[in-house]
């Protein structure tokens, strides 16, 4: 199992790869189009596209120190690097939401003189369309290879794909006296990103202070007992790493069993929560029940 994530890591580094050759190269298409147009709000999304490239190789570091093996100060393995690089995600994008939203209110209230050349608008849609494109391939990758880090780097992509459009239908419009839209649809699309990063930031948070969903631990009780020789599961916990879990737990035999029982016994829950759950590693105490 173990050498079965490590390949699902090093697949998932593709995602994180391509993300940073498509971003690099958008920011720089979109930094000199935004120069010689005079679009203002194309420079933005450049300049976005440019902390997207930084978040893209923040996630591929952390997809590569997750799959270092475990050693004497790191027992467990280094999966939390991969949760690291996901939380580094979602303050670049707290960050970029911020600047996107202030910006977008200021020049809420300044009217627009000067409209730029249509050529940053058509910039902005093949922005969008190929960020979308990249989405919609991460997003596949990320679920199939269980990595939450380029999950959280593929919400970021669809959000980039939305200010791309966003920005290219300002354009547009600022050449029919609707400039205000710019702002609205900033404002909206800023709100979109706020909201993203902190839901990976609270994904984020929960995993690396060891949080567990209680109801996936009522779910491993409840398929524990069904071993008629487990009479009772005094207490059972987990916690992640990356998308490793590990579980301890208690459970009450009959007093009379014998060591090497209670041994097979422990091997059966083992056996059992990884099969039904995909469990890595169980601990499993056995105590007489009263």
């Amino acid at each position: 199992m173990i050498k079965d994530r490590y390949e699902e890591l090093k697949l998932a580094e593709r995602g994180a790869v391509l993300s940073i050759v498509t971003y690099l190269f958008i920011a720089i298409l979109k930094l000199i189009i935004a120069k010689y147009s005079g679009s203002s709000a194309l420079r933005a999304d450049g300049l976005n596209n440019t902390t997207d490239t930084i978040a893209s190789i923040a996630v591929l570091i952390g997809l590569r120190l997750a799959r270092r093996p475990p050693d004497d100060n790191h027992p467990y393995g280094h999966w939390k690097a991969e949760t690291v690089a996901s939380m580094v995600t979602s303050f670049i994008m707290l960050a970029v939401g911020l600047e996107v939203l202030i910006s977008a209110v200021k020049h809420l209230f300044v009217p627009v003189r000067n409209s730029p050349d249509l050529i940053a608008g058509y910039a902005g849609l093949f922005s969008s369309v190929v960020l979308m494109a990249i989405y919609l391939y991460n997003n596949k990758l990320a679920k199939k290879q269980k990595s939450k880090s380029l999950q959280a780097a593929s919400k970021d992509t669809f959000n980039d794909s939305l200010i791309s459009l966003s920005t290219a239908i300002a354009i547009f419009a600022s050449n029919f006296n609707m400039a205000w839209l710019d702002s609205v649809m900033a404002i909206i699309v800023s709100l979109i990103i706020l909201k993203t990063a902190f839901e990976i930031f609270r994904e984020s948070a929960f995993e690396l202070s060891d949080g567990f969903n209680e109801n996936d631990l009522k779910e491993f009780k409840q398929t524990i007992l069904t071993l008629s020789e487990v009479l009772e599961v005094e207490s059972i916990k987990g916690r992640t790493y990356g998308t490793i879990i590990h579980v301890d737990v208690i459970i009450k035999t009959n007093p009379e069993m014998t060591v090497k029982r209670s041994h097979e016994l422990t091997e059966q829950v083992e056996q059992l929560l990884a099969d039904e759950f995909g469990v890595f590693d169980t601990k499993v105490h056995v105590e007489p029940i009263e």
